[in-house]
């Protein structure tokens, strides 16, 4: 077989590059067998030729991330879950990203968070469970548990706002398990007036809130997905003179979450990489 090169093509790129050629033929097997048995008009989630698998999702729109953070919550997945799952990204830039990530486009009229609802949508090439997981975050533990906990279900977190106010019921979107079609009209009644509910919701994980309200989560426990900065550390000041987006902490701690806790979430300021805590240091990577 004659290798094929792009000038100007990266080692990283070439292997990219070829991951998402051995992906779309793959898919054009498929197309094939739909047409051969009829099955060409079913969502591809509800086609019986594919087989059920567990999925990392997450999410990299424009350059708040870079690709480093896909990389690294990659290794940190591998590292600390025992469960055979494939590892896919919706992006609008997958340069740098390791070749063993399966890259899925984002919609074009979307950016920010506010791409985040169409982690959802039937459209994605993706059949079984998904676990998304946001970008700044730091794996603390196995996360088996957040794949099988209530099954039947789709799962997210408290928001961190419950840690000022205990009885707080809304949503983070930092961490979401559901069934691939389970939540598809979240996507579709969002896109079908997305300008007006951004204009009239501060974020994403509001608009999961209210769309989901005859269909609600079921709650991981508080203890396994944690604000950083608001349950596992003792203090929150920032360092003065940092701009927003790029602060740090004032003081450095030397602290661990409990045992029970998988996720350490870095909303807000600061990021995983400007935070200095020894235990973010040695697990963020």
């Amino acid at each position: 077989m004659v290798k094929k090169y792009v000038d100007g093509e990266t080692k990283a790129e070439r292997k990219a590059r070829k991951l998402k050629e051995k992906q779309a033929k793959a898919l054009n097997e498929i197309a094939k067998l739909d047409q051969e048995t009829g099955l060409i008009d079913l969502p591809y989630n509800a086609n019986p030729l594919i087989k059920d698998k567990y999925y990392v999702l997450c999410l990299k729109h424009g350059t708040k991330y870079s690709f480093d953070y896909v990389n690294k919550l990659y290794e940190m997945v591998k590292r600390n879950c025992t469960l055979d799952f494939e590892m896919v990204c919706l992006t609008d830039d997958p340069k740098g990203i390791d070749p063993r990530v399966k890259i899925l486009p984002l919609p074009n009229f979307l950016t920010g968070w506010w791409c985040k609802p169409y982690i959802y949508s039937n459209d994605l090439p993706l059949k079984g469970t998904i676990l998304y997981i946001d970008l700044d975050v730091v794996i603390a533990g196995n996360i088996d548990k957040l794949f099988t906990y209530q099954p039947d279900h789709w799962c997210t977190v408290r928001d961190f706002t419950r840690a000022m106010r205990p009885k707080w019921k809304k949503y983070n979107s930092s961490v979401v398990k559901f069934k691939t079609g389970q939540l598809h009209h979240v996507w579709e009644n969002f896109q079908k007036d997305y300008k007006s509910i951004q204009r009239r919701l501060f974020g994403d994980q509001d608009w999961l809130w209210e769309a989901s309200q005859n269909h609600q989560a079921m709650l991981y426990p508080d203890t396994w997905v944690q604000s950083w900065k608001w349950e596992v550390r003792k203090t929150k000041e920032f360092a003065h003179g940092g701009m927003k987006g790029n602060r740090k902490f004032k003081h450095i701690e030397d602290v661990i979450p409990r045992v029970e806790c998988c996720i350490c979430v870095f909303h807000g300021d600061p990021n995983p990489h400007n935070c200095e805590d020894p235990w973010v240091v040695k697990n963020w990577n």
